[in-house]
């Protein structure tokens, strides 16, 4: 699947993630930041546009509301980050861990996660569009009552994720692993999974598989 990926300036302004305080809105754009560590702060409303984002820490931040346009991280640590009510569309995050991220009520699109740790991430009613999970670990994430539409998940961990009330409908799952889900079988209706994975929802229901 293609999805659109950020818009990304090739001559950025290197600044300091603080500068965020000196701004009349709290607002990024059109910039480069390196090795901020930003954490446990409380900024609503933050707008990032246009930027680069590198071996930075968010950690425990509220950035409830926060936009997010046209963005790469790299290499961050956002976990346990509050992202609640957040639009965040072309945006990319590489090798980042976003460990007890939280992103309910959220509208995401273009969005690529690659090679990252989500683990315990809750998405819980947020709707996501065109994303791609590449090669990353989503063990117990929580995609409650999620909108989905054109999402991949590609050779991912998905062990003891929930998607109660999201249905899979159209959705590849057959080239990651888990060792069980929180799913209902309404929801699995037009799943793709592979044979192997067919055999483990048949277990989970409690049908015995005979050779």
């Amino acid at each position: 699947m293609k999805i659109d990926i950020p818009k990304i300036s090739p001559a950025l302004t290197e600044k300091r993630f603080t500068d965020i305080f000196y701004e009349e809105d709290p607002l990024l754009e059109m910039c480069e930041i390196t090795g901020a560590e930003f954490t446990n702060e409380v900024v609503e409303r933050v707008r990032i546009y246009d930027a680069v984002i590198k071996n930075c820490q968010f950690n425990q931040t509220d950035f409830e509301n926060i936009e997010l346009t046209d963005v790469r991280f790299e290499n961050c640590d956002l976990s346990n980050v509050n992202l609640t009510k957040s639009s965040i569309h072309r945006v990319e995050f590489i090798h980042c861990k976003l460990v007890g991220c939280e992103f309910p009520e959220s509208s995401i699109g273009n969005v690529r996660f690659d090679d990252s740790t989500l683990n315990l991430a809750a998405f819980g009613n947020a709707k996501l569009e065109k994303v791609i999970f590449n090669e990353s670990v989503l063990t117990n994430v929580d995609f409650y009552n999620c909108k989905f539409k054109k999402i991949e998940f590609n050779r991912c961990d998905l062990n003891e994720a929930n998607f109660e009330q999201t249905t899979l409908k159209g959705i590849d799952i057959s080239s990651s692993s888990f060792e069980t889900l929180t799913v209902s079988l309404e929801s699995l209706k037009g799943c793709k999974v592979s044979s192997y994975q067919a055999i483990q929802f048949a277990s989970l229901i409690g049908l015995v598989v005979k050779e």
